[in-house]
């Protein structure tokens, strides 16, 4: 079993979603953490998620000041984590869209790998409620990334993820420059090009009954020059800058 297990779950404006998301971890699992990143949300979440921090000790708020965005979010609670100690590190929406029951399936893969995606679309597609052409632009938008810079994973642009904390030391958070869902893709292309060992684990996506996306032109467009900015900082190669060690075998009992 892992020391600690954190669940970094951003909000902005996700006040009907933070107690259902809350609950739901904690029956998949009881001994895990749940860190909130709130970027002031205007609705109150911010309040909200304070109370039920007081009743919950496994429950912890880091109140992330003006919206700054996605990444910024995550990056300010890996640096929250990784300085607490915490092994296992997730990124998980707080809408629902990404069911914590797959929690245990994700630390089962964390035995091998150093970091752990779940995909919508290995072995099939279990996307729920999209309508066609946001599906397709998904979709299409992995095959992209797989083309442009040989990032061998069939989800590159999901957020439901869960780090090793070493991952997360060896890519130098301070240097992840993407803020929107590119985040995704940069941090995984940094652990690849690394040498860390990437396994995928089959999730269902759920799109969210409560609150609104955060998607937007500007973050479309991010992604779109991200890819080719990861490319160009691997020199255009498909293969890693890096080969690490396979883990030595458990010794024998």
């Amino acid at each position: 079993m892992h020391r600690k297990t954190l669940l970094i779950i951003p909000t902005y404006d996700e006040r009907d979603n933070v107690g259902p998301i809350s609950e739901a971890v904690f029956r998949a699992d009881p001994e895990a953490e749940i860190l909130f990143v709130d970027d002031d949300s205007p609705d109150g979440t911010g309040a909200l998620l304070d109370e039920m921090a007081a009743r919950e000790p496994r429950l912890h708020v880091l109140h992330h000041g003006a919206k700054a965005g996605l990444g910024r979010a995550y990056v300010a609670g890996f640096k929250w984590g990784l300085e607490r100690g915490y092994e296992r590190l997730f990124e998980m929406d707080a809408d629902g869209s990404h069911d914590p029951k797959e929690i245990p399936a994700f630390l089962a893969a964390s035995e091998t790998a150093d970091l752990v995606l779940g995909t919508r679309y290995k072995g099939g597609i279990r996307v729920i409620d999209w309508p066609l052409n946001r599906l397709l632009l998904s979709m299409g938008a992995g095959v992209f990334v797989r083309l442009v810079t040989g990032l061998p994973v069939s989800d590159p642009t999901g957020g439901y993820k869960c780090y090793s904390a070493e991952v997360l030391r060896a890519i130098d958070l301070d240097k992840i420059v993407s803020n929107g869902y590119s985040f995704q893709m940069e941090t995984t292309f940094s652990a690849w090009t690394q040498g860390f060992r990437i396994a995928e684990v089959p999730i269902v996506f759920l799109d969210r009954r409560l609150g609104y996306s955060k998607l937007s032109l500007g973050i479309a467009r991010e992604a779109f020059c991200m890819v080719f900015r990861l490319a160009w900082r691997n020199r255009f190669r498909r293969r890693p800058r890096a080969v690490r060690p396979a883990p030595a075998p458990a010794p024998q009992a």
